[in-house]
């Protein structure tokens, strides 16, 4: 990435478009901390708040973006919040049920290329149910069709919710399959960064629901797998170089809340 001026370019683009955004509709609550203010002052509070703000939504305003603009280096095709398909089949269904359960016994481990053969062997069997599923993330085609349907999470989800994105997984899969059963489909959780580098992501807590080697992409494993081998380092000094040249306004955006009372 480190050589595609167009592409950083564009990057670049997102985050301070992105940035300025949330600074120019950012608005602190109103709620009431004297003792945080008179120690730290309205100006680092509302600096506080505004960072806790934008973790909220940083996938969506600036990862998605950002992904979609490297998967179109190395893919035909990179799509943002796209939709699976409306329909999965009874059997489909009653297929992905067995694989959840036996799962959540630890009866099997997670194989997902078995599972997506299970799935594509009755994927328009059965009578066909409507469905509405989470949208995409990020969904990239190949130069040779395949089709990678990404959801992007926070760095640190709940073990628990692993459950539930492993059964959104395959209900995308059999959605796909339902519309073009002989699509070479794949569905993974990619997490942008590592929180707990320089050591490895603690993957212990998604083993025996997730297919750890198929179905998760972790910060380097992700955006270099997008946009090609360099592409995270490259990402990061993009994200740093934004960061000094929005620096004087991010300063004189906050520093008007000195003067706003001490609540």
């Amino acid at each position: 990435m480190s050589n595609d001026e167009e592409t950083l370019k564009a990057v670049k683009e997102v985050l301070i478009r992105s940035l300025r955004n949330k600074l120019s509709n950012y608005n602190p609550e109103s709620k009431a901390m004297p003792f945080h203010t008179r120690l730290l002052g309205n100006d680092r509070l509302a600096l506080y708040s505004f960072i806790h703000s934008l973790n909220t939504n940083f996938g969506s305003s600036m990862f998605e973006p950002v992904a979609v603009i490297l998967g179109k280096k190395q893919f035909k095709s990179s799509e943002s919040q796209k939709i699976a398909g409306t329909e999965i089949s009874s059997e489909a269904h009653r297929v992905i049920q067995k694989i959840m359960d036996d799962l959540s016994t630890a009866s099997v481990d997670p194989d997902k290329r078995k599972e997506i053969e299970e799935i594509r062997a009755v994927c328009q069997e059965g009578s066909m149910h409507k469905v509405k599923l989470t949208k995409i993330d990020l969904k990239l085609v190949s130069h040779t069709d395949e089709v990678f349907l990404i959801d992007i999470k926070t760095a640190k989800p709940n073990a628990g919710a692993f459950k539930e994105f492993k059964r959104t997984m395959l209900e995308w899969a059999a959605a796909t399959l339902a519309v073009n059963p002989d699509c070479n489909v794949h569905t993974l959780i990619a997490i942008p960064y590592n929180p707990y580098a320089p050591k490895p992501y603690n993957r212990w807590t998604m083993r025996g629901m997730l297919d750890l080697g198929q179905e998760l992409k972790v910060a380097e494993e992700f955006w270099d797998f997008l946009g090609g081998v360099g592409s995270y380092e490259g990402l990061l000094s993009i994200f740093e170089e934004v960061g000094i040249e929005l620096r004087s306004e991010i300063d004189e955006h906050f520093a008007r809340f000195k003067s706003s009372g001490n609540g």
